[in-house]
């Protein structure tokens, strides 16, 4: 199943946690932990908040590793990843860091700081050489190529991030799914060879400066928004070993200020601690895009590309069992479907529910698949049909699984569809309400959001 459930059962092990004690301190049954636990189903991303503050309240340490569990394999690290609680350091301020994300109304801080730790990595944390608005701003769109162009999230209200991206010609051909190279090498070379002159201009006015304000709060409370920028590059460079900002500038002067040069206890903090931190800005930056995308499913699983797809064999293997004991036609294209020639359909955009679960995937033709790609099906015409085809599929996996079985193919139609009677899954009627109530409203959401609607084959 996914990550979320794996890290949980991974520290409730570790610290000896009882399910009936995290379900307690959720407020929720403890069957549902015990699904969890068990991987049959995997909480959404909102509800690994309220796990994370439910593990917290038991134990703190077990509610950082579980952070770190979960979002490991989500920032691409080869450690675990996150923590509430930045490690401390003799050296160095934590304090101050911990309060670089306070009050942000816009991605550009998480994006910048992301980014920045992308380039210290890619950089060995070798840091003889400044680091470019430039080289930041282009790691910055990059990172935000894959949740806007595959995702269609939102960045926030007031944010340009979106309409920065949508302004460059970045004519990508290849699969959005081979975008697993951390490095992001093929995002970067195209954006690096567009005209970026104003989005340059545009991050580089505030963010550099703003982001280690906190270094500097009350040198700078209550001056006057222009003299902000200028009296914060003032005070990094002139107090660099003093206060230890992450960073001063390279000129001291904010007209020709164009890039930074890191504090080397800074670098070896980070180098030392990287997937902590990298996890924690992570977390910071879920937390913002949970908020401008509240009614969007697991908004975790969207912010960067996997490093490779969940594997398909288990729903193939529902569903090829199916085929083998009856008839089935293709609800786009009408030709009977065999064994030896399916694709497994996400009836709702693989791009949007970010998922494999069974209830949303339906054998069909690999051309028709193709054909349909990240498009919505016409409601009219395939809606009934779709529901009709997963009817007869639960009804004919029944009959021929053992219960143990079949139990575990269906949770997550217990789950998503609030079902506590699994026999109410072979009841037309009854099944029939659940998709209705439950897809439709990611229909209009998904079309909201962006992806087309009303496709027909």
């Amino acid at each position: 199943m996914g990550k979320a459930g794996q890290a949980l059962r991974q520290i409730l092990d570790s610290y000896n946690i009882s399910q009936s004690l995290l379900a307690t301190g959720l407020g929720v049954e403890r069957p549902i932990v015990f699904r969890w636990f068990h991987e049959q189903t995997d909480p959404t991303a909102e509800t690994v908040a309220l796990i994370v503050k439910a593990l917290h309240n038991i134990n703190s340490s077990a509610a950082r590793d579980f952070v770190q569990a979960y979002l490991g394999s989500l920032t691409h690290t080869p450690q675990t990843a996150s923590t509430q609680e930045l490690p401390q350091s003799e050296r160095v301020n934590i304090g101050v860091l911990a309060q670089f994300f306070n009050n942000t109304t816009n991605s550009y801080k998480y994006l910048f700081f992301l980014s920045l730790l992308d380039i210290l990595k890619r950089r060995h944390f070798e840091t003889l050489s400044p680091i470019s608005f430039e080289e930041i701003i282009i790691e910055m769109l990059a990172n935000a190529w894959y949740p806007h162009t595959y995702f269609k999230l939102s960045f926030g209200t007031q944010d340009q991030i979106a309409n920065k991206l949508d302004s460059l010609e970045l004519e990508i051909t290849e699969p959005i799914l081979n975008f697993r190279d951390t490095d992001k090498k093929l995002l970067r070379k195209i954006i690096q060879s567009q005209n970026l002159e104003d989005i340059i201009t545009f991050i580089g006015k505030y963010v550099p400066f703003r982001l280690i304000r906190p270094f500097f709060a009350g040198e700078t409370r209550g001056l006057l928004d222009a003299k902000v920028n200028q009296t914060i590059v003032n005070l990094a460079n002139n107090q660099f070993e003093k206060t230890k900002p992450i960073y001063c500038f390279n000129s001291q002067s904010l007209k020709d200020c164009s890039a930074i040069l890191l504090h080397q206890d800074w670098v070896e903090y980070i180098a030392e601690n990287y997937s902590i931190v990298r996890g924690w800005v992570s977390w910071e930056w879920l937390g913002y895009m949970q908020k401008c995308n509240p009614s969007v499913p697991a908004v975790a699983n969207k912010l960067f590309p996997p490093q490779q797809r969940e594997s398909l064999a288990n729903q193939t293997k529902f569903w090829k069992l199916v085929l083998e004991n009856t008839e089935v036609r293709c609800i786009y294209s009408n030709l009977v479907l065999t064994t030896d020639n399916i694709s497994l359909d996400h009836y709702l955009p693989w791009s949007f529910v970010a998922h494999d679960l069974l209830w949303n995937l339906i054998p069909t033709i690999p051309s028709v698949n193709s054909s349909k790609s990240n498009n919505i099906p016409s409601i009219d015409k395939y809606f009934h049909k779709f529901i009709e085809f997963q009817h007869l599929g639960l009804t004919v996996s029944q009959n021929k699984m053992t219960d143990r079985e079949w139990n575990k193919y269906i949770e997550s139609y217990l789950a998503d569809f609030k079902i506590t009677d699994r026999n109410n899954l072979l009841d037309l009627e009854i099944l029939r309400v659940a998709y209705t109530s439950t897809v439709l409203p990611l229909v209009s959401l998904a079309i909201n959001q962006g992806f087309s609607g009303n496709w027909l084959y």
